[in-house]
């Protein structure tokens, strides 16, 4: 395993993917604990626009560091289950979101493992797990800015994002075992 040097550690991208991550416990107080949802709200929308630039500034100023391609999905990956978390404590069919949330995500990460173990690796994202990643971060963005929703509103945007989910899953399956194959 490669070792990353103090100049990958402090990068300006790489620092703004951990200051991502020291956000979720900050928003989840903020959310479960005082229930101040908009003020939760403003957390997660500085969250997301640390996440929209610090790529763009690591491609801009070449700073794209090997930490920085995979902190970017860890955040992303913990911030994205914070969320659902606080949102399961107001919304009980949540729980069923993390619940196939975990099943992916340590499905993916297993198999990830197990290639990379072998010397290989997924060639990027495929368009389904970036449309299931955008798709969650959508609902999830929606259920926190607008916590009066209808909750058959709110049921039926689970819903549909667990089924994205599940048909993510189902197709990374094949993608998987192609890769074991060859």
């Amino acid at each position: 395993m490669k070792c990353f040097n103090k100049k990958d550690l402090f990068t300006i991208p790489n620092l703004m993917g951990y200051f991502r991550i020291l956000l979720i416990p900050v928003f989840c107080y903020f959310y479960i604990k005082k229930q101040a949802y908009l003020l939760a709200a403003g957390i997660v929308l500085i969250s997301s626009l640390t996440d929209l630039f610090d790529g763009y500034i690591a491609r801009r100023f070449n700073m794209v560091t090997e930490l920085g391609k995979a902190l970017d999905p860890v955040a992303d990956k913990l911030t994205h289950a914070a969320l659902a978390l606080c949102l399961a404590f107001r919304y009980p069919l949540m729980w069923a979101l993390l619940a196939l949330m975990a099943v992916k995500e340590g499905y993916m990460g297993i198999m990830g493992l197990y290639f990379l173990k072998r010397g290989k690796m997924l060639d990027g994202a495929m368009w389904f797990g970036k449309v299931c990643t955008a798709l969650l971060f959508v609902v999830l963005l929606i259920l926190f800015f607008f916590p009066h929703l209808p909750l058959a509103a709110v049921n039926a945007l689970i819903l549909i994002t667990m089924a994205d989910m599940l048909f993510t899953l189902c197709m990374y399956i094949p993608v998987f075992h192609r890769m074991r194959k060859s």
